[in-house]
């Protein structure tokens, strides 16, 4: 059923397959990016940001619809018109998560663009908090952590061991890589030739790493903010074992797509495989444990992923 917030907001599709949104206020710093495919949470998304802290600086909310039949527009335009939000809705169908990604990119006005994710709530001080770090470092983006909320009937192995929770992989005290769910960039770094996220990964996943390793490798340093927080319900179709372990290997994927790229493909092999067995013994050898088990068995998913695209097998579709 189709939640009832009031009168809706102004529309803005023009009837060609990205409308050109109207020209942000001249006070937006930040254009919010949502990419959302048939998840009434926005609602509550949305809400979390109209009570951002006054502090922050002006921001605008781009939604993107990656749904054929546009399921978000009325979702998205009646709540910001009750909670006063300034919103740009943008259709962009369909099922394919890099086509939204990169009409939030053509649709964006101000000077940083943040992407966060239908299902998340993020924290009262998320956006100045994000800004303060920008500031402070001369960084290309900023990454955010994500707290996952476990629901009391999931199995405890899951809620103690934290699986669902998200934040920066170091590499020699730098940040590898970046994600969508929470991160804020510098739209000028999108103006560059080949800098949108690849079609091709868009119903797959790993896009978002392909991004930042991009990103990366053009010389952008990556940031993190700890208390931009934005927490994230964990869903019955994700709290199960089989989706961690086919998530995991579909992240061990991408990486192994990146070795790819750089030649690294027999001795990257050769590492994933030792490394996935060492897992393997890890689990066996701690299996009364619950959580130690599970996350020894998470592991070697993602190193099974790396060696199985160093390889040759083609990556998974996870939407």
């Amino acid at each position: 059923m189709t939640p009832d917030f009031g009168t809706s907001l102004r529309q803005t599709e023009s009837g060609c397959k990205f409308p050109t949104p109207e020209p942000a206020k001249d006070d937006v710093e930040i254009d919010v990016c949502i990419c959302s495919f048939r998840r009434p949470e926005i609602v509550e998304t949305l809400a979390a940001l109209a009570n951002q802290n006054p502090q922050a600086p002006g921001f605008r909310v781009i939604v993107a619809d990656n749904t054929a039949d546009g399921r978000a527009r009325e979702w998205s335009l009646r709540a910001a018109g009750e909670l006063g939000l300034d919103l740009t809705y943008v259709h962009a169908p369909a099922n394919n998560i890099s086509i939204a990604r990169n009409a939030c990119l053509d649709a964006a006005r101000g000077r940083w663009i943040a992407f966060i994710d239908d299902d998340e709530r993020p924290v009262r001080n998320w956006l100045a908090a994000l800004m303060r770090e920008a500031q402070r470092g001369e960084w290309a983006a900023i990454l955010g952590p994500v707290i996952a909320l476990y629901p009391e009937s999931e199995p405890p192995w899951l809620r103690r061991g934290d699986f669902h929770s998200i934040g920066p992989v170091w590499r020699n005290n730098e940040i590898g890589t970046g994600y969508t769910g929470n991160v804020l960039f510098r739209r000028d770094l999108v103006e560059r030739p080949g800098s949108r996220f690849r079609l091709d990964l868009g119903t797959t996943g790993g896009e978002d790493d392909d991004f930042f390793d991009r990103l990366r490798d053009s010389g952008g340093r990556i940031g993190f903010a700890p208390d931009a927080v934005c927490y994230e319900r964990v869903g019955p179709g994700r709290a199960g074992m089989n989706w961690l372990l086919r998530r995991n290997f579909r992240a061990g994927q991408s990486h192994g797509a990146r070795l790819r790229r750089r030649g690294r493909i027999p001795q990257g092999i050769l590492l994933a495989v030792g490394k996935a067995f060492f897992c393997g013994a890890g689990a066996a050898l701690t299996w009364p444990d619950a959580v130690r088990r599970n996350h020894y068995f998470v592991r070697a998913a993602l190193h099974g992923g790396v060696a199985a695209r160093l390889a040759g097998v083609p990556e998974i579709k996870m939407y």
